[in-house]
């Protein structure tokens, strides 16, 4: 497996499994418990990165169906508060956007990665982040984020991902299959199906992403709000990372990174 370096620390291969902490500025949100706002940005990070996160996975927009839509420029707007917040701070940073104008903003500051959903399939998108240098994650797109229905489909878009980000010379690469409600016809069985599939993921060689906190798909499961799905989340996180995630993404890093520890020791091998 080709690893990825975000600053100094590999993703991917013999490395520990990594966290990114998750710090949405937007108040449309579906869990309003990861919501920080403006001058709070700080000292959430702060508590991440104390507790265990290798970065902050900085978000100014939900991207969730029912979600309001808001503007690239309010987007920026967000975005530019909160990464003022944290210029000079040493806390490493990866922008979750899939707009040109966004990135371009978070690019005048020192963030050490980019989050793009829509999978590199913008041009312009895809070319900024190539010329900035800056490690990519990419999710499974094919024309819209999150439009693949199952395995399957995935596997077409995650080639397709790799196929883009070999074009444009982008190498730092990580994969996230994209197990989320993204498009109005995407169903439950289609996540669960990503994750009893996650490990065919792996063929790739590229690091990959679990990112399944708090989502939908567990709370129709078990009949319980964003706020009440940290149990099933961590479950569901165990059995990523005996998949082969090399990095999950969560809004609760303490509790996220005990259950790494334990996947990591049942995974030890006695000579």
């Amino acid at each position: 497996m080709r690893t990825t370096l975000i600053g100094k620390a590999g993703i991917g291969g013999e490395n520990p499994v990594r966290l990114m902490g998750v710090i949405n500025t937007s108040p449309e949100s579906f869990f309003h418990g990861s919501y920080v706002p403006s001058g709070n940005i700080l000292s959430n990070a702060e508590r991440m990165i104390d507790e265990g996160a290798l970065m902050i996975d900085l978000g100014a927009r939900s991207t969730a169906p029912q979600s309001r839509p808001i503007t690239v420029e309010e987007e920026c707007s967000r975005l530019k508060s909160s990464l003022a917040e944290l210029e000079g701070t040493g806390i490493p940073v990866s922008v979750d956007t899939m707009y040109a104008d966004a990135l371009d903003l978070a690019l005048r500051y020192d963030i050490a990665a980019i989050n793009d959903i829509h999978g590199l399939a913008d041009d312009r998108f895809a070319g900024r982040a190539a010329e900035s240098g800056l490690p990519v994650i990419a999710m499974a797109t094919i024309h819209e984020p999150g439009d693949p229905h199952g395995a399957d489909e995935t596997m077409t878009a995650l080639a397709l991902v790799t196929e883009r980000a070999a074009a444009y010379g982008i190498r730092d690469l990580i994969l996230d299959p994209g197990v989320g409600r993204w498009v109005p016809s995407r169903r439950p069985e289609h996540d669960w199906d990503l994750c009893r599939r996650f490990s065919e993921f792996l063929t790739f060689e590229r690091p990959l992403l679990g990112a399944i906190s708090r989502k939908s798909f567990i709370g129709d499961l078990l009949g319980k709000p964003a706020e009440e799905r940290l149990a099933g989340t961590l479950g569901l996180t165990a059995l990523l990372v005996m998949a082969g995630a090399a990095m999950i993404r969560t809004h609760d890093i303490g509790a996220t990174r005990d259950v790494i520890r334990v996947c990591e020791k049942m995974q030890e091998r006695i000579e």
